[in-house]
């Protein structure tokens, strides 16, 4: 079983570089429109309302796409994210699926642990994100084949290794990130062009919003990751979600 399992995975693998290599030449929207209909039924957009999946939630709208979208809601969001995800259902006239922890499970993390364990130490932050992002995404993405994000490379060391189409070895599916080579400039000129609804917080010096407590504003001159679990150094700010693997530091 574990031998047919990585013959299976290899083979995902592959056919995941073979649809990347397509992608290059494609624009977002064709890679949409593309998806939509290779994994008909069977595909989702995980929106996290950040910029990006602002931009993704715009172009889904616009050509009619038959894309599911989910959120998660860790328990944790700032205000101002709810808000965004209220606005966005009665702009779009849709209603996106919302995914929790399990409240047995974040009772237990807590009471044992405190509220704010997460920043004692990197096993920590990443078992709260186990709990209350990684299991949640599992239920959203359970019978499907693919789900679309809205990640980009320049947004973190972390990321230089994606590809526009990958075979997601930890959730068994294909994940697409139409939005890979996109600048920061080209996504505020598409949400500003098109009147994209988007987080107040951006206006207050947040370019990434995660839960609240671990996502402050930047300062002059920092890296748009920099307000992400800051007290952490930059090849470990991931929460899992994406899997990609730690960069190491070159001395």
């Amino acid at each position: 079983m574990k031998i047919n399992n990585l013959e299976n995975i290899s083979a995902r693998a592959k056919e995941a570089e073979s649809y990347n290599q397509q992608f290059e030449k494609k624009s977002v929207e064709m890679i949409l429109v593309w998806a939509a209909e290779k994994f008909a039924g069977k595909i989702v957009f995980a929106c996290s309302f950040g910029a990006e999946d602002m931009v993704i939630m715009d172009l889904i709208y616009k050509y009619k796409l038959p894309i599911e979208v989910i959120t998660l809601d860790t328990g944790r969001l700032p205000g101002e994210t709810y808000d965004l995800i209220e606005a966005t259902e009665k702009k779009y006239g849709l209603a996106i699926s919302v995914y929790y922890p399990q409240t047995s499970t974040v009772e237990k993390l807590t009471s044992e642990k405190g509220l704010f364990s997460f920043r004692e130490s990197i096993a920590n932050r990443k078992e709260c994100c186990q709990i209350r992002k990684i299991e949640p995404l599992r239920r959203g993405l359970a019978g499907k084949k693919a789900w679309i994000t809205g990640i980009r490379k320049d947004q973190s060391v972390t990321r230089t290794i994606a590809q526009k189409m990958e075979f997601d070895e930890a959730n068994q599916l294909f994940k697409i990130n139409p939005l890979l080579d996109w600048s920061e400039e080209m996504i505020w000129e598409y949400i500003k062009e098109k009147k994209v609804p988007y987080n107040d917080l951006h206006e207050q010096g947040y370019p990434s919003i995660g839960c609240q407590p671990c996502t402050r504003a930047i300062k002059k001159g920092e890296d748009i990751r920099a307000g992400r679990w800051w007290w952490e150094n930059p090849d470990q700010k991931e929460c899992g979600l994406h899997g990609y693997c730690k960069v190491s530091k070159k001395s």
